[in-house]
């Protein structure tokens, strides 16, 4: 498949990466035309989630505009497989060094994960689009505050941990985005298709807050 780029213009706009893990075809259908018209553009859907390269080769037929990418690639096998099935753009849990040099020559944003801030200079110095901080989890908003005062020059989309309750917070000390997997795509919202709309829009007011004072 032909990769049409990935469209920094939309990320920006929302920029959120929702991560798909584990979820049917069916499922997904039923979601990504709320998520669309909730005002939400970037979608990853896992490496690890069954039928992972035909669900991304179908969803970009299915969703044209919408940013969809591949997720938990840590091998150069993730990457080709998740490339030929027309991937927009590359997370990682991990900084694979060897998965920089493809995507550069490819021109496809790649976020890897990191930690430490010896490994987020690490994976901005490799090439990273923007580097993931993974996990949030424990350390939250102060951590990515303190590590941006030294490295502000990096973009930092901080993962796990977010929520709708802090993901102003994290905008507003300077990460470029989020990812959100199951804060996003709340599990108990997956049949309750109105639920999740509202969800879905609530998560956008709250990150609006954060890119007006960011």
């Amino acid at each position: 498949m032909s990769n049409q780029g990935f469209s920094w213009e939309l990320f920006e706009q929302t920029p959120v990466v929702g991560i798909i893990r584990g979820l049917s075809l069916a499922q997904i259908r039923k979601i990504l035309p709320l998520y669309q018209e909730s005002g939400f553009f970037t979608v990853e859907i896992t490496m690890n989630t069954e039928g992972a390269a035909e669900l991304i080769a179908t969803l970009r037929q299915e969703f044209p505009s919408l940013n969809i990418g591949a997720g938990t690639v840590c091998t150069l096998d993730d990457l080709q497989l998740a490339l030929a099935a027309g991937a927009q753009f590359i997370v990682t849990p991990i900084i694979a060094e060897e998965l920089f040099t493809p995507c550069k020559e490819l021109n496809i944003p790649i976020f890897p994960g990191a930690f430490s801030p010896t490994e987020i200079y690490k994976a901005w110095q490799l090439g990273a689009s923007a580097v993931k901080v993974f996990p949030s989890t424990a350390l939250g908003v102060g951590y990515i505050k303190d590590v941006l005062a030294p490295l502000d020059q990096i973009k930092l989309l901080p993962t796990g941990g977010v929520t709708k309750e802090n993901i102003s917070e994290f905008l507003e000390v300077g990460a470029l985005g989020v990812g959100m997997g199951g804060s996003l795509f709340k599990k108990d919202l997956l049949d309750d298709l109105e639920g999740l709309e509202e969800h879905f829009i609530s998560i956008k007011k709250q990150l609006k807050r954060g890119l007006l004072v960011g």
